[in-house]
């Protein structure tokens, strides 16, 4: 048994050969996740059934403010939206949509205290794949790290494994934002004692590595301190999202750049075409993507 496990340790990590055999083991593990997430449901389901009128209009009373809030809010936002656009229509951009997102439900939570993963009901069949990010209401919580057809799990951004490239929304300051392994507490790694950055400040995803969307809240910085003669600094920053308090999440579907296509005329026999026209030289060698995880 100690051969076989190091056998499958070693082509695990070097020749990936039981990525299909994990995805299939997923799959028929779901039934037993499910079965797990039973006894919440039911208690979610039994205090909505006994929920009394009091209550029930209390809340109804709240979301009514909520929902105000909301539309006041949306109003706003679609105002921005269209300044944005009529921006990059100015300056020639791409026409770029807003990221597609599915709903999922956090059904299971890793038990290794190590580990800050949780597992979601949405899989491949969702389209669901490797290194997608995982936002809540709040802001982001981590990226997917493992699919099978019916579950995905996902990597939350306190597990000491995990980075993100973020930046100062202040002043424009980007820095690599790792996990501490504690759900209220993440790290900004190899700041220098004189970036502008202050206690308070929002840090968002800089994009960068395109594995993160541009500009979703990632922490709040809650800590700055330099040593002397230190060069760089220590500073803190608390999660945005409630990493151990959400329930529904979202699955972030980047849109695809498409890019500018040329005009290109039909040219007359012996005449040369542009350079932009001219047909693309085809190469044997297939292309290989550059994978790059967090």
């Amino acid at each position: 048994m100690v051969v076989l496990s190091l056998v499958l340790v070693v082509l695990d990590s070097r020749f990936h050969r039981v990525d299909e055999l994990r995805s299939w083991l997923g799959s028929a593990l779901t039934p037993v996740i499910w079965l797990g997430h039973v006894p919440a449901s039911l208690g979610e389901w039994s205090d909505d059934v006994f929920a009394s009128r009091d209550e029930l209009l209390e809340e109804n009373e709240s979301l009514r403010a909520r929902l105000l809030i909301l539309e006041r809010r949306s109003i706003k936002y679609a105002s921005l939206a269209a300044d944005n656009i009529e921006l990059r229509n100015l300056k020639d951009a791409s026409a770029q949509l807003d990221e597609t997102v599915v709903v999922a439900d956090i059904i299971g939570v890793s038990p290794d205290p190590f580990s800050h993963e949780v597992i979601v009901n949405r899989g491949s069949r969702d389209g669901v794949a490797e290194g997608q990010a995982i936002l809540d209401a709040n802001g982001l919580m981590g990226q997917v790290i493992q699919t099978n057809r019916f579950t995905s799990r996902v990597l939350l951004v306190s597990d000491s494994s995990h980075a993100v490239p973020v930046e100062v929304l202040r002043s424009g300051v980007r820095a690599i934002l790792l996990g501490t392994g504690s759900v209220n507490s993440l790290e900004l790694m190899h700041v220098p004692d004189t970036a502008d950055v202050r206690e308070g400040d929002m840090l968002v995803s800089s994009g960068l590595g395109g594995r993160f969307p541009k500009g979703y809240p990632v922490a709040q910085v809650t800590r700055v301190h330099s040593e002397p003669g230190e060069s760089f600094a220590e500073i803190q920053a608390q999660p945005a999202a409630a990493l151990n308090r959400s329930d529904l999440v979202l699955v972030v579907f980047q849109p695809q750049i498409r890019s500018a296509e040329p005009n290109c005329a039909p040219v007359a026999d012996g005449e040369t075409p542009p350079p932009e026209c001219a047909p693309a030289e085809t190469d044997s060698t297939p292309d290989r993507g550059e994978g790059e995880r967090s």
